[in-house]
């Protein structure tokens, strides 16, 4: 949950936020409903798995990942089935978890940064650092059979434009080591922290099967920098550090 302080009259960050929850974000919407939509008929998910037996399930869902994921040992071979794979990758997701928790921090996140954008800049930028972050990632891992899936990096691109563009955003968050207790605090303590593990958990990953840390970092890097070079300092929303009234 983000809320944002404000003084006086509605501020511009007020404005944003009233018309990205008014529907004023389709291309958001759009995407948790293609990434939805693409992992229920997928054999991931396990919705159609009741005439299958076990085995056959999971080649299914093998042969799905190698089809539509990166495999980054194959996509320097220069063929256009693999060259497209960072796109179609960022539809896919592994598991009910790695999806729902993608789409979490995409509708929390998106909106505001979509409304700020523009719809048809803001899919390019979607799809563009998306695309950006699993190409670094299949870089740093070349010789990788491993499958890489999910909007994760896309995502993460997302979340550095919201840093740039919202600073002075206040986010509620929860902490397992603060009990899980509900607290705000700035978007820029949350993101630069959220940054900082990322950073950290990349150094100690290898190739193999799990969470593309990479991807993510590489991602946020490159939603701060598009937004930053994109938009300027004029283009950064700040919301008065007056005490007052918060607006949910």
């Amino acid at each position: 949950m983000i809320e944002w302080r404000q003084a006086g009259w509605r501020t511009t960050v007020g404005r944003i936020r009233d018309a990205a929850t008014a529907g004023g974000a389709p291309v958001t919407y759009g995407l948790i409903g293609v990434c939805g939509v693409v992992f229920l008929i997928s054999p991931l998910s396990g919705l159609g798995a009741a005439h299958r037996s076990e085995d056959a399930l999971l080649a299914a869902q093998a042969a799905y990942f190698e089809r539509w994921g990166v495999i980054p040992a194959e996509l320097w071979q220069g063929s256009a089935h693999a060259s497209a794979t960072p796109f179609t990758a960022l539809f896919v997701h592994g598991s009910w978890l790695h999806l729902l928790g993608n789409l979490l921090f995409l509708y929390v996140f998106g909106t505001m940064v979509e409304e700020r954008m523009g719809r048809v800049r803001f899919a390019l930028f979607y799809v563009g650092c998306g695309y950006l972050a699993l190409v670094c990632y299949a870089a740093a891992h070349a010789e990788s059979e491993q499958t890489l899936v999910g909007a994760s990096g896309a995502i993460s691109a997302v979340l550095g434009a919201f840093l740039y563009l919202f600073p002075k955003a206040r986010v509620t968050s929860l902490f397992p080591f603060l009990f899980f207790l509900p607290l705000r605090f700035p978007a820029w303590i949350v993101l630069v922290f959220w940054f900082a593990l990322q950073w950290a958990a990349a150094q100690g990953a290898d190739a193999g099967p799990g969470v593309a840390y990479l991807a993510h970092v590489a991602g946020f890097a490159a939603g701060f920098l598009g937004a930053w070079a994109g938009y300027g300092r004029r283009a950064r929303v700040k919301v008065p550090a007056t005490e007052g009234d918060s607006q949910p």
